[in-house]
């Protein structure tokens, strides 16, 4: 007997359609990363997980990070490492020690004052790790969690409504993180047995596009700071934000010849 329920939640827990090497490759440098121990698996190999396990090992697929970071000297990425489902102290601190050991001196330690590309390329910095776990606390090569603008809702009416509210509120300090990430709860999954997120997130895309391109980058305090999606090897997100980062160039260019 095959239980539907299961089967829909599945298919409805696929994010991504790109390898992590292609994702840096087309342009992104964030990524939220969802780790877990197996259950019953004596080895302290860690797996990404939502749902379901990937097939790659945390490692595996970081070595290939640190690859492509070694050829791409001046790229700087933010690994978002959260959730840790199954994992206790041990595994912690082994898991902390292969990421220390992994990227090395491209870890840029959290007591760096000063946060900007030139800053970073002069120390030789790549990776802004976070780490959402007391374990964090005793090195500083580990950065405290993020905060992410996560909306829970399946419409992107709904989503967009949720990002504007705490736009409104104003930007909170440091880092903050977006989420273009829409979300079906579990009524809506038994009824649309037949979807994905892939249809719900391709479904809303044209209003979501609309929104990102109307935002207004840099500093200010109803500015976004770093945008995350669903599915960024089929939908054009790369691109939105490099025109948006555009944008800030041209605004900036046009101030500096006025003063002169």
């Amino acid at each position: 007997m095959v239980d539907h329920t299961v089967l829909s939640e599945l298919s409805y827990s696929s994010f991504q359609d790109k390898s992590i090497e292609e994702q840096l490759s087309m342009g992104i440098r964030f990524f939220d990363l969802r780790i877990a121990h197996k259950q019953n698996d004596s080895s302290s190999d860690l797996y990404f997980t939502h749902v379901i396990y990937t097939h790659l090992t945390v490692l595996e697929t970081l070595l290939s990070v640190a690859i492509w970071l070694k050829s791409h000297p001046k790229e700087v990425v933010i690994l978002d490492c959260s959730h840790f489902e199954g994992m206790d102290d041990r595994c912690h601190e082994l898991f902390i020690f292969s990421l220390k050991r992994l990227f090395g001196s491209k870890l840029c330690p959290r007591t760096e004052s000063v946060l900007t590309l030139r800053s970073l390329w002069a120390s030789g910095y790549q990776v802004i790790l976070t780490y959402d776990s007391q374990s964090a606390l005793r090195h500083q090569e580990l950065w405290p969690d993020i905060p992410y603008y996560w909306a829970n809702q399946r419409t992107a009416q709904g989503l967009i409504s949720y990002l504007d509210r705490n736009k409104d509120r104003g930007r909170p300090d440091g880092f903050f993180v977006s989420g273009l990430n829409l979300t079906a709860d579990k009524g809506y999954i038994l009824t649309h047995p037949k979807e994905s997120l892939r249809v719900l997130t391709f479904s809303n895309w044209e209003c979501l596009k609309k929104w990102l391109e109307e935002q207004i980058p840099g500093s200010q305090s109803k500015s976004l700071n770093i945008i995350a999606g669903d599915f960024v090897g089929t939908l054009p997100l790369c691109s939105l934000v490099i025109a948006l980062n555009q944008k800030l160039v041209r605004k900036n260019s046009s101030s500096i010849k006025k003063t002169i």
